[in-house]
């Protein structure tokens, strides 16, 4: 049997606990995007991409791409690329609308597209590498581009709604419960006269009895 050394035991542990948190580094990196962006058209807009890593970034090593594709089936169109810098990649189709406006000290990738044109629909692809991590990190963002936007719900249509459904909901009501009352009260008039009438027959009744009995 093996007897380890208490200094020998710390050792130990520490190697393990290193091994673990390695290990649950290996696959640590996620990339935060919004799914679906919309843009008016011919305005500026902020596609989001950031990510998370164990790892603090360092420049020498970091790699992001930006690309772009009008479909999922088309191929990618790289317009912005990271190798020691910042370096955009003038486009056919973006000119140089597109900028920076991340931190990369904050993990912070995203972009700014300028004077959106409905061309710029598609979708765009975040790419990021950030050793010793050893996946790479990949966002899609759907933008959608529209030429206006909805019209603003105004709220003062819905309560003036809400009160005609309310005033007629009460009319009705009430016509109900006039309806049913002056049904009770006929009701209550023809039991009246029934009781009256059968009343005054008892009273003729007893009148015919007490001549009957006079003649005899």
């Amino acid at each position: 049997m093996i007897r380890m050394l208490p200094s020998q035991r710390t050792a130990a542990a520490s190697s393990v606990a290193l091994l673990v948190i390695a290990a649950s580094c290996v696959s640590s990196m996620d990339v935060l995007v919004a799914q679906q962006i919309n843009a008016l058209n011919g305005t500026m807009v902020r596609i989001s991409c950031s990510f998370t890593s164990c790892y603090r970034l360092d420049h020498t090593k970091f790699a992001m791409n930006w690309t772009y594709q009008e479909t999922l089936n088309d191929t990618e169109e790289m317009f912005m690329t990271f190798k020691n810098k910042i370096t955009p990649l003038r486009t056919d189709r973006f000119g140089d609308r597109v900028k920076f406006a991340g931190n990369l000290d904050k993990n912070d990738l995203s972009i700014t597209i300028s004077d959106v044109q409905l061309t710029d629909e598609g979708i765009y692809n975040c790419y990021v590498r950030n050793p010793p991590d050893r996946i790479q990190g990949h966002g899609i963002i759907q933008l959608s581009v529209v030429t206006e936007l909805p019209p603003p719900r105004d709220s003062t249509i819905a309560v003036a709604i809400g009160a005609s459904v309310g005033g007629m909901l009460a009319l009705v009501i009430l016509s109900m419960v006039v309806v049913k009352c002056v049904r009770r009260h006929k009701k209550q008039e023809l039991i009246s006269d029934e009781q009256k009438m059968e009343e005054e027959g008892k009273t003729d009744g007893e009148g015919g009895t007490e001549e009957g009995t006079k003649q005899l």
